[in-house]
């Protein structure tokens, strides 16, 4: 027998950061927000379970692939960075600038991030989501149906393949620049 499974269905924080960006995210909302969730109760998972751990998950979650749409950028991750330094300047979050900027910066990274745990639990939440749970990183899939069903893709896979399709055009040369080593 499976143990019942605790998944965040709502976050208040991460929320309303996105539903101020709804206008600019348009059509791609429940997609995106379907992903960030996903993203934040798979991260949330593979962390150490405190509080503050949660918060900046979700905060990274909000703002980790937002420039696609507000910056109209699929070089992403930077723009990515600038908008969350810009909410937590204004926010007065500042000494929190390090950590989510981590996040944001490393979610599309092939290899470990090294000894920060919180930049890893969210590089491997975003792989397996990206993944469809291929990349599972040792958790159960019925867990990860159980997430899915809660919070179904909503055609963010294939606006992603489209997205890609339509970079791969203009630069061949840099088809995914959001990957790291």
């Amino acid at each position: 027998m499976q143990k019942p499974v605790n998944i965040i269905t709502q976050h208040d924080l991460l929320d309303l950061l996105l539903q101020h960006y709804q206008a600019d995210i348009g059509k791609d909302f429940t997609a995106y927000r379907h992903h960030c969730f996903r993203v934040l109760n798979l991260a949330f998972w593979h962390s150490d379970h405190s509080e503050q751990s949660l918060e900046k998950i979700a905060l990274a979650c909000a703002f980790h692939d937002l420039a696609i749409w507000v910056c109209h950028n699929f070089d992403y991750i930077d723009p990515s960075v600038a908008l969350a330094q810009q909410y937590l300047q204004q926010q007065g979050l500042s000494d929190w600038s390090a950590d989510i900027s981590l996040l944001i910066s490393e979610h599309h990274k092939v290899t470990a991030c090294g000894d920060n745990k919180l930049a890893e639990a969210f590089r491997k939440a975003d792989w397996t989501d990206v993944s469809l749970g291929l990349l599972n990183f040792g958790l159960d899939r019925a867990l990860l149906r159980t997430l899915y069903q809660t919070f179904p893709t909503a055609g963010f896979h294939w606006r992603l393949v489209q997205l890609s399709a339509a970079h791969f055009v203009k630069h061949p040369l840099k088809p995914l620049p959001m990957f790291k080593w």
